[in-house]
């Protein structure tokens, strides 16, 4: 039965082999081009429409409008950073002078009392180092009697503290205005597809006066832009990693550590930089590299929340710790000169500028890449 079953097998296999395969009825052998047409292999070209085609039996595929050729749009390739520091609201220039004269008054100090000419002419001698403008001020007019010489330093830092916390009161108080021009900007930039992110991590003037500062464009603007705060900053990949938050395991930890002492060299290099641009003669702490790994991971988050790489970020800057932060990890960087900056040097910059709108800086520019020479 073993053979007959087999021999049935071979029986069939020969019999699927020789076969020949069906043939429709309504097959028809392929038309013959009339002379002189041009074949498939011809270099002419096809036919501009399906009706010139003379294949009347291959059906015609749906007609293209020239619409339907066209490129696609290209995705979204600029996103600008806005620090709040000089480029949302010029806070030093409306409000540093009165901030200081506020902290002399409250712990009493009648002799200082910083008028515009006197405040401008500190300003420049110091290079906009505000320690050292209270020492030049106080070799002048003399230190208080009472003060020990070894506690100078100390006595400084507590006027310096005064005069942030009256700052903070200016900048949520109803005298101080944005800078003019910077809710157009912000508007063209959203009308244009364009994220915006504003950062807020390292500014000098505190979290607290930043949001409120930024409270004034509006709910329904601030609605479409992102604010990138400490808390952003630590929830951002890079602030993960480097900042230690979310790392796991040895392997991490060592990559953490290496990080940090890379921005650590990055810190000192750049803090003898900004002695040689501002010519300071004070010394520059560099043991820390906590101030400049905030200012780095702060911009790679905003890059991060704008979906971006950074070189497709434009950071508006208005201090010089931020310029430098966009150069060393390769973000363009246009400057908007402000009060606590009309007389410092940006030269890692790619521009600067001294308003929003008009003349000076426009989406429509950056768009263009004017203001950005070489960017890619």
């Amino acid at each position: 039965m073993a053979a007959a079953a087999a021999a049935r097998c071979l029986f069939r296999g020969r019999s699927l082999q020789s076969a020949p395969a069906p043939r429709s009825p309504a097959a028809s052998p392929l038309p013959v081009l009339p002379s002189g047409a041009a074949s498939l292999n011809d270099s002419a070209s096809f036919p501009s429409s399906c009706k010139d085609a003379r294949f009347p039996r291959f059906p015609c595929p749906p007609r293209c409008s020239s619409s339907d050729l066209q490129e696609p749009k290209p995705a979204q390739d600029l996103a600008v950073l806005l620090e709040v520091e000089g480029v949302v609201a010029d806070l030093y220039r409306l409000g540093n002078r009165q901030a200081f004269n506020t902290a002399f008054q409250k712990l009493g100090l009648d002799c200082a009392n910083w008028t515009e000419p006197i405040y401008v002419d500190l300003m420049r001698k110091a290079a906009g180092d505000e320690e050292r403008m209270l020492v030049l001020f106080f070799n002048r007019v003399g230190w208080p009697s009472s003060l020990p010489t070894n506690e100078k330093e100390k006595f400084m830092k507590k006027i310096l503290r005064e005069k942030q916390k009256a700052l903070e009161d200016f900048a949520m108080s109803s005298s101080l205005t944005l800078r003019p021009g910077v809710e157009s900007f912000i508007d063209d930039a959203l009308n244009e597809g364009v994220p915006v992110v504003l950062l807020i991590s390292y500014s000098k003037y505190g979290d607290k006066a930043c949001r409120s500062i930024i409270e004034r464009l509006g709910h329904e603007r601030l609605s479409k832009v992102k604010v990138v705060g400490k808390v952003e900053v630590k929830d951002s990949l890079y602030g993960q990693l480097v900042l230690g938050k979310g790392v796991t395991n040895s392997m991490e930890e060592l990559l953490a550590k290496e990080v940090r002492k890379a921005a650590s060299i990055e810190k000192q290099k750049i803090a003898k930089d900004v002695a040689s641009v501002l010519k300071l003669s004070v010394d520059i702490d560099t043991s820390s590299s906590e101030s400049f790994e905030n200012i780095v991971a702060t911009l790679r988050a905003g890059a991060e929340f704008a979906g971006l790489p950074v070189h497709n970020c434009v950071l508006i800057a208005g201090s010089q710790s931020g310029a430098y932060g966009a150069e060393r990890i390769g973000m363009p960087c246009v400057v908007m000169r402000s009060g606590a900056t009309a007389r410092a040097e940006f030269r890692s910059a790619k521009a600067v500028m001294d308003a929003f709108g008009g003349a000076d800086l426009t989406i429509s520019k950056l768009r263009s890449k004017k203001v950005l020479g070489n960017l890619e």
